[in-house]
């Protein structure tokens, strides 16, 4: 594996692996247990969105995991003009994002709620997603020579090799290039020949209730659990 670019909330990294192991690694995503306000208890809501549409918008506010938050009680209670936001929310466990818009309230008006959190998974419910991954193929372009300047400006990042009058462009980094170098030669009534690499390029973006890395690191693990489960049962049968 070799890291391609780290953030707060994204990960991208090159792996050699089949696609069929990546496929599952990814659907395995919505098996990564996090919590979310799964009930809410509504005593006031003087707002234009009816009870259901604020929970469901409630819902689906990221909080941030920790030992303690499956226990955690969530309350809002706002007597003013404007928009109401998740930072509004007030309790444990912590809101991830505190700008995220819920209602707005006319003068006079009030919106005030109790709510719990509960521990579940992305196959149950959106609500309980961590994020997601994605991935695609490493992939190398061969064309003429003439273009290797426009790709330098285009794709300045990107590693060109260069063998007599053609040039081959490694397309492994955060940018995807490859259609679009395509694109060009096309353009220009010239041929690009594209061949597919070994290496995946491999996202995963946090939604920030934990780490991106912790999400790729226990959807492997869940999937290596289930795996483990259904050779043992296999294995009895046989």
């Amino acid at each position: 594996m070799k890291l391609i670019e780290k953030t707060k909330d994204q990960i991208i990294f090159t792996a050699e692996m089949d696609e069929s192991i990546a496929n599952a690694i990814r659907r395995y995503v919505k098996q990564v247990p996090v919590i979310a306000i799964d009930e809410l208890e509504i005593s006031k809501n003087d707002s234009p969105l009816y009870d259901e549409t604020v929970a469901h918008r409630v819902g689906l506010i990221p909080l941030k995991m920790d030992k303690s938050a499956e226990k955690g009680k969530l309350k809002l209670s706002v007597k003013r003009e404007g928009t109401v936001y998740s930072g509004d929310i007030k309790g444990h466990p912590e809101i991830v994002y505190k700008e995220i818009p819920i209602t707005t309230l006319d003068k006079g008006q009030e919106l005030e709620f109790t709510a719990t959190v509960k521990l579940g998974k992305g196959a149950e419910h959106s609500k309980f997603s961590p994020g997601l991954m994605f991935y695609r193929n490493e992939t190398e372009i061969t064309m003429d020579k003439d273009f290797l300047e426009e790709i330098k400006k285009f794709a300045p990042e990107s590693e060109i090799k260069e063998k007599g009058s053609k040039i081959t462009v490694i397309d492994n980094k955060k940018k995807e290039v490859t259609d679009v170098i395509e694109g060009i030669a096309i353009k220009k009534k010239k041929r690009a020949e594209v061949t597919t690499g070994k290496e995946l390029i491999i996202t995963v973006e946090s939604f920030g209730q934990i780490e991106p890395k912790d999400i790729f690191n226990e959807s492997v693990d869940m999937l290596r659990k289930d795996l483990a489960s259904v050779e043992k049962i296999v294995g009895k049968e046989a």
